[in-house]
């Protein structure tokens, strides 16, 4: 591969895992991670590594000039629950890190861009239940505003300018290797956590709140696919729905008993519930299905299964599964 790649936002949660991906595929020397500062030194220290504050676009065109770069990953941005704390710098971080990638797109900087969308799209007025890819959207949230107004920005782009921006809406995502970065659906991490180092959990979500969920395995497949499937195969250029499983905290915790019987789960619905309210319980992913051929692998249990056994290497040294 001759193109050179730049995560931006690479110490995030999603970020980090995909840039230890792409280096696994294009090479070390091939891809760029970037963030606003060392907060994550494995990341730092495992390849290139650029000082870049998405919402300036000169540090962005900076390093996209440096280093050669032609395809931009946009991993940077502030999640649900912080955005309601701080919905200013939210809509700021959101919307003018987008508009920096896709003006460089646009004057032919780089070549392709990836932007992740989200299930916050969605509102209390959209059809919960296998909610289809084109449907009301009335967001409740600043993320969930900003995720709206850049899927718009992005097809807008695309029509206008020709830029090859592809883009997903991700549903909540599980993963042992990095904490979550202030989402609804960091219960599905923390919960895990929590099990394995004191065998209870809090919840700040209701015992029957039913949200989409993928594994972060999965997560990366989805990014990795679309963004090499041919250009032509990418038939919607807002974004795509994107879905494995549903489950609610109490069947969460459930596969936690099945290898934990005296793990406790207890619920206090705190400010997130009504932001979880407000979001779809299952998604209608088959557009993506079709076009670019995407298909989940992790159930629940291979996530509990997979979640304990790496956790209990990480806080308990046991290096078999329970």
């Amino acid at each position: 591969m001759s193109s050179k790649i730049l995560i931006i936002g690479a110490c995030g949660q999603i970020g980090s895992e995909l840039t230890y991906k792409l280096r696994s595929l294009y090479g070390n020397e091939n891809v760029v991670a970037s963030d606003i500062s060392y907060n994550n030194l494995e990341i730092v220290n495992s390849g290139i590594f650029e000082i870049v504050d998405a919402q300036d676009y000169a540090s962005v065109k900076t390093c996209v000039e440096k280093h050669q770069i032609d395809t931009v990953y946009l991993m940077a941005a502030m999640l649900s629950a912080t955005g309601e704390k701080f919905p200013m710098k939210a809509w700021d971080l959101n919307m003018t890190s987008l508009f920096n990638v896709l003006n460089l797109a646009r004057d032919k900087f780089i070549k392709r861009v990836f932007w992740p969308s989200s299930i916050a799209v969605f509102g209390s007025t959209t059809p919960t239940d296998f909610t289809p890819q084109y449907t009301i959207m009335e967001p409740s949230t600043v993320y969930g505003i900003t995720k709206q107004v850049g899927e718009r920005w992005c097809e807008y782009y695309h029509n206008k300018y020709n830029v090859d921006v592809r883009s997903v809406r991700y549903p909540g995502i599980i993963s042992w290797k990095t904490q979550p970065g202030g989402g609804t659906t960091d219960y599905a991490v923390e919960i895990y956590h929590e099990a394995v180092k004191t065998k209870s959990y809090e919840c700040f979500l209701k015992a029957d709140t039913k949200l989409p969920m993928m594994y972060m395995d999965d997560a990366i497949k989805a990014t990795v696919d679309i963004m090499t499937a041919k250009a032509k195969d990418i038939k919607i250029r807002s974004s795509y729905n994107l879905a494995a499983i549903s489950f609610t905290p109490k069947e969460i915790a459930e596969s936690i008993k099945k290898h934990m019987p005296d793990f406790k789960i207890t619920y206090a619905p705190d400010y997130r519930q009504d932001i979880a309210n407000s979001w779809p319980k299952s998604i209608n992913d088959s557009y993506a299905r079709q076009d670019w051929k995407w298909k989940h692998a992790f159930s629940l249990e291979d996530i509990t299964e997979e979640m304990l056994f790496q956790l209990n290497k990480t806080y308990n040294n046991i290096s078999k599964p329970l």
